[in-house]
């Protein structure tokens, strides 16, 4: 069992994000690597799911030698990444994060970031994306390297979820969502130097971005994003495969819809 403290908690509560360590035992996150390994390598003999081509400009470009390879949805596709959502310890963590235990999955993705060529990602909220009525949706950023801005590690803005939701300069540009890049350059970002196997749990609304990958070292990862049950998306949106999982708690709005058709 692994409980947050107080000033962890608070932390939390203060920046929109925190580090930790020795979530996932050695021999689980090595089982991990290589079926994420084995996915990617045979994504690559097909077509990415997606990627992320990017530039100064940040927009999208085909001729722009700098990428991040994604595969969505990975419970999908081997059941050693489905297993990984059910770790207690993570979901511990969790709880303490989003003071509720009834925990829903929304959906899963990896990003691989190739060496000497991983493109940044520029910084943008995820709230745009999947924007909800309680705001309680969080992030679980998994690394499979060690990452710092070298290898195209991750950027936060410390305390910027308290600002709520940004404008979305990206839906204005391109077909991606991010701020406005002057207000939250990357250069004035915080790096979160994070080691193998450290996890990274942050709030849709923390602006958040990416470097470029100059290293000789990939940086891989393993991203899940959770919501609170109770709390409902805003709008029409696509739900991703996997979505409402419960992995703790119960979701009792669900239980009376059902008894509702037995009435």
């Amino acid at each position: 069992m692994v409980r947050l403290t107080e000033e962890q908690k608070q932390f939390y509560k203060d920046n929109g994000y925190i580090l930790l360590k020795n979530l996932i035992s050695e021999e689980e996150l090595s089982r991990v690597i290589d079926k994420y390994d084995k996915l990617f390598k045979r994504k690559n003999q097909d077509t990415m799911e997606n990627s992320w081509v990017g530039d100064n400009k940040n927009n999208r470009k085909t001729d722009n030698p700098r990428t991040v390879k994604g595969v969505h949805n990975l419970q999908h596709h081997h059941a050693v990444f489905g297993k990984l959502l059910y770790n207690d310890n993570i979901l511990d963590a969790l709880e303490d994060v989003m003071e509720t235990e009834n925990i829903m999955l929304h959906h899963t993705k990896a990003h691989f970031k190739p060496p000497e060529k991983g493109a940044a990602y520029p910084m943008h909220q995820d709230y745009p994306y999947f924007p909800y009525e309680k705001d309680s949706m969080v992030a679980v950023f998994i690394h499979l390297d060690a990452a710092n801005p070298e290898n195209g590690g991750l950027f936060v803005y410390p305390g910027s979820h308290k600002l709520g939701p940004l404008e979305d300069i990206g839906a204005k540009e391109s077909n991606f969502h991010y701020v406005d890049q002057k207000r939250f350059p990357l250069e004035k970002a915080t790096p979160v130097i994070a080691d193998r196997g450290d996890i990274v749990i942050f709030s849709y609304l923390l602006v958040h971005g990416s470097s470029v990958n100059n290293s000789d070292r990939p940086r891989r990862m393993f991203l899940a994003q959770f919501h609170a049950a109770d709390d409902k998306p805003i709008g029409d949106q696509r739900q991703q495969p996997g979505y409402g999982w419960m992995l703790r708690g119960a979701n009792f709005e669900k239980d009376a819809a059902i008894s509702k058709q037995y009435e």
